[in-house]
């Protein structure tokens, strides 16, 4: 079982979001600030509604049920995408493409936390999410949904100068995905760690001068993946 992965999606520019799912742990955690902070909120509104006797208890009923289904909506489509608890976390929600969350994707995500919870204490919803690799509860497979760590959303957009070059053969998402990221780190690294890099991709590499090295290939071909055609 995977505990740590990536999850990459492209964006209509040729850019590569490179995204961290949240495992259980921070996720509980989340969980768990949000709770108390509800909880705060309920008493504090139980100790001011209280002498207000039937109509007190309805007004109590309704907030119990706004903190239940509209807390968890309302913050995630609020810049930032994330309760107080995802917040403190460094955790947001984004869509599977990486993306801002949707109103519909936030709702559905929200409103099926309660298949989650079954047979009790969000037992299927962990069980289910220990089992894949984006680590997804029921509620974000619905909805196209992912909790993701904030401060891993990074873009690989910003790659060295060279002329596009389209590559010999097809390559995969993933071979794209690889391409791109190591472009993206090819200033920090000296040129000929870059060329014994590189060469790992020689197959599929573009052909170029004869002077240039399988470094500068590679870059050609990623600002190629990236749209400068």
């Amino acid at each position: 079982m995977k505990l740590d992965t990536v999850s990459t999606s492209e964006t209509p520019e040729g850019l590569a979001l490179v995204l961290r799912p949240a495992g259980a742990a921070p996720r509980a955690l989340a969980w768990t600030i949000d709770f108390l902070l509800r909880v705060v909120v309920f008493v504090v509104a139980l100790l001011v509604l209280s002498p207000l006797r039937e109509f007190g208890g309805g007004l109590l009923a309704l907030l119990y049920f706004v903190l239940e289904w509209f807390y968890p909506v309302v913050f995630e489509l609020l810049p930032g995408s994330a309760t107080p608890g995802k917040r403190a976390m460094g955790l947001h929600v984004v869509m599977d493409d990486g993306l801002p969350v949707t109103v519909s994707g936030s709702v559905v995500r929200n409103l099926l936390r309660s298949a989650d919870f079954m047979p009790a204490m969000f037992a299927g919803g962990l069980l289910v999410s220990l089992l894949r690799p984006d680590f997804k509860r029921l509620g974000d497979i619905v909805a196209g949904t992912l909790v993701v760590h904030k401060d891993q959303l990074r873009r690989h957009g910003a790659l060295p100068a060279a002329e596009a070059r389209a590559p010999r053969v097809p390559l995969t998402r993933a071979q794209q995905v690889a391409v791109v990221r190591l472009a993206g780190r090819a200033a920090r690294l000296t040129s000929a760690r870059v060329d014994e890099l590189a060469a790992h991709a020689e197959p599929v590499l573009p052909r170029g001068p004869k002077d240039a090295g399988p470094g500068q290939r590679l870059l050609a071909l990623a600002q190629w993946l990236s749209g400068q055609r």
